[in-house]
């Protein structure tokens, strides 16, 4: 059985001393579920090392929110793999929706920051989803099946089995407007047969698939349940400790 992981996105939220009071709030509260689910944190470039420094010890990991594929150079304003790792670093969330509306982000570019971040160590998390004009024209599925592609294009199979899936439906993320979980879970399979298709059976049934887009404490376990769906990367729910703790709560209590 694959194992639980929910991740924390923070986006462009706290400050270093409120990340540092969520993170030593979230590593007191969570502790009981750690030995049946991965918990990671992802704050904002500038709280990444206080928040690491706060939880050194615990089993709560730490990740960042994007990542350039270069280690070094003339690139104002980017932060390379080996930067995340000196600051505390072991996942490294790539492709958000975000990244790809707001700042041009491609599935190229996704495919490049996922073998930087590998190559490194890092663990990546790749986000794939689809806009809700997409899902209304009926294309989500070429969609996301695109984005899979794209971003696993060259990784071997190994380096691949290392990474998760976060399928998020742009048009569920920050809405309150969550996917069901009979449809995101209809997408996760449909995101594993293509790993399937590009690697192996196994390789696919070792990648663990997330769900993101409106996740709270009320509606984890709908996801949870679903077979296909191994965690959660959560936005906002994850800025408040006992609404964070509350989704670890219901997953791990969904896959007893």
């Amino acid at each position: 059985m694959r194992r639980s992981i929910v991740a924390g996105n923070w986006k462009m939220n706290k400050t270093i001393p409120d990340g540092v009071e969520l993170a030593g709030a979230l590593s007191d509260g969570a502790g009981e579920f750690i030995d049946s689910c991965d918990v990671v944190l992802c704050p904002p470039f500038t709280a990444v090392k206080a928040v690491a420094d706060r939880i050194l010890g615990s089993e709560i990991d730490v990740g960042a929110q994007d990542v350039h594929w270069e280690s070094s150079g003339a690139f104002t304003g980017e932060v390379s793999c080996e930067m995340l790792v000196d600051a505390g670093c072991s996942w490294v969330i790539i492709g958000h929706s975000e990244r790809r509306a707001m700042f041009g982000e491609t599935d190229d570019a996704v495919n490049k920051k996922m073998k930087a971040a590998i190559s490194a160590g890092l663990k990546p998390v790749i986000c794939v989803g689809e806009t809700l004009a997409q899902r209304e024209e009926g294309s989500a599925s070429e969609v996301v099946r695109r984005q899979v592609k794209g971003a696993f294009a060259g990784v071997s199979g190994e380096d691949a089995s290392k990474a998760v899936v976060a399928y998020e439906p742009v048009w569920a993320i920050g809405t309150g407007r969550a996917s069901t979980g009979e449809d995101a879970n209809a997408m996760a399979r449909m995101i594993r047969d293509t790993l399937a298709e590009l690697y192996s059976h196994d390789v696919s049934e070792a990648v663990r698939i997330q769900y993101g887009g409106s996740v709270k404490p009320g509606n984890m376990a709908e996801f949870a349940q679903q077979p296909e769906i191994d965690g959660a990367l959560v936005g906002g729910a994850s800025l408040k400790a006992d609404d964070f703790i509350g989704i670890i709560r219901a997953m791990i209590d969904s896959k007893k």
